[in-house]
């Protein structure tokens, strides 16, 4: 290749009527001056690659803790759930013997219930009242005074935040995922890179390659799809797609964080809390008609808006039967030990997101400035080095300052990459150790900004 290069070179020398500055037997001595410039460089991005690796296993091994107190936290959530829908069970049981008075009680808070909640959704909400509306009818004449004594809403609502609590669990152990296997997959390829050049990099390299190779023991990493992890062996010769690079997973795992941050963490107060006849108190509007059009049990917060339904919760139930009292205080004392856990889920799942966002932005940058050496995985490269220079022209004076030293054009092919033409300043002669810096530096620029496109 390198002969063919030059004999197109000296062709277009001699048609653009440009002169060659340096003789054919000291291309070679450049291009060794460029190549061991070069060979710094992707040494340097190797090492940026291992200390992205460092950071994604550090990172992995907090993650893992993390995930250790969402599961105690989502137990003990869980059990104190089902000791208050034990307790209601038992209240429903006893509620015979104040039924009367609270049935009597419940027809007279349904219309006020209704009007209300209604009133609220078509002055914050810009469509579907009709259907709300329909849908709130049919809830009330299917729901008991019951659940309103013993705020029976809040068990639906602890259910339904415990769903989307999951449902955000798996989007954020996905992103985290891809972050595994993505700088899993780059430091592969790297290895790959540094296994085929080690001979070629300079000695005081020598420690770095020990530290380097991994060591032939299965690693775990996640699955994207389902956050579940899958063995897999880290071999230097594994099969990979370089040229996709690592800042491909950039973009679904932003569009990824974008959702989360679209959902919002949930409020532990019920957006309706706190709603007066003349005023609102609520930060997101498209939330609380979300709300209300998903689950109706949410007008029930509204009671104390309507006088007889204040009226149900003062009933007592106790005077007929004296453990009614103390099973609703147990039953209060499990939802309220469960929403606790509940808050401190959410949380969790916030620093975990934290997490993400922050180790995501951090890899970025190291990507961007190491990653391209990943490309070199599947590079086919002789002992020539990695820059060869193919010819050195001095291209035509400046007419406008004659004077001034002409420009030197080079033309140079870095790794397997197409010729590519560079110009070094006319102050800079061919045989000053800048010359080839500047050319190498050149070179690399160009490769890099194709790398990451």
């Amino acid at each position: 290749m390198a002969p063919l290069l030059l004999l197109l070179g000296l062709l277009l020398a001699c048609g653009g009527g440009a002169q060659a500055l340096v003789p054919p037997s000291e291309l070679k001595q450049l291009s060794a001056a460029g190549s061991k410039y070069v060979e710094a460089e992707v040494e340097n991005a190797i090492s940026g690659v291992k200390r992205m690796k460092a950071l994604m296993e550090r990172s992995s091994k907090e993650h893992q803790a993390l995930l250790h107190s969402l599961q105690e936290t989502k137990r003990r959530k869980e059990e104190a759930v089902q000791l208050a829908q034990e307790k209601e069970k038992e209240l429903a049981e006893r509620q015979e013997v104040c039924n009367e008075t609270m049935l009597a009680l419940w027809e007279q808070c349904k219309p006020c219930l209704k009007h209300t909640c209604m009133r609220f959704y078509s002055r914050t909400c810009h469509s579907g009242s009709g259907l709300v509306g329909r849908q709130l009818e049919e809830f009330l004449n299917r729901s008991s005074p019951f659940s309103i004594w013993v705020n029976g809403e809040r068990v639906d609502a602890l259910l339904e935040r415990g769903q989307r609590q999951e449902r955000r669990l798996e989007e954020l152990e996905e992103g985290f995922g891809l972050l595994e296997d993505g700088v899993d997959d780059l430091f592969q390829d790297s290895t790959r890179v540094y296994g085929r050049r080690a001979p070629f990099f300079a000695a005081p390299f020598g420690g770095f390659r020990e530290a380097f190779l991994p060591p032939p023991a299965v690693q775990r990493v996640r699955s994207p799809a389902g956050g579940q992890r899958l063995a897999r062996e880290l071999s230097p010769f594994s099969q990979h797609h370089p040229a996709r690079g690592f800042h491909h997973l950039f973009q679904p795992l932003l569009e990824l964080t974008q959702r989360l941050l679209d959902s919002g963490p949930g409020s532990w107060e019920h957006p309706l809390a706190g709603f007066g006849p003349e005023s609102r108190n609520f930060s997101n509007e498209r939330m609380v008609c979300r709300e209300i059009r998903r689950n109706s049990a949410g007008c029930l917060r509204l009671r104390d808006e309507c006088e007889k339904c204040r009226e149900i919760l003062a009933v007592d139930c106790s005077q007929g039967d004296p453990a009614a009292g103390a099973l609703r205080e147990e039953f209060e004392d499990a939802l309220r030990l469960a929403e606790r856990f509940g808050r401190r889920y959410e949380q969790l799942l916030g620093a975990f997101q934290a997490e993400l966002l922050n180790a995501s932005s951090l890899l970025e940058q190291l990507d961007r400035q190491f990653g391209w050496v990943s490309r070199l995985a599947n590079l086919t490269q002789g002992s020539d080095g990695f820059l060869q220079v193919t010819t050195v022209l001095s291209k035509v004076p400046n007419p406008e300052d004659p004077s001034a030293p002409a420009a030197t054009q080079v033309t140079v092919q870095l790794f397997d990459g197409e010729p590519l033409s560079l110009t070094v300043p006319g102050d800079i002669p061919w045989d000053d150790p800048r010359f080839m810096q500047s050319v190498a530096e050149q070179a690399l620029r160009h490769y890099k900004q194709n790398a990451v496109e």
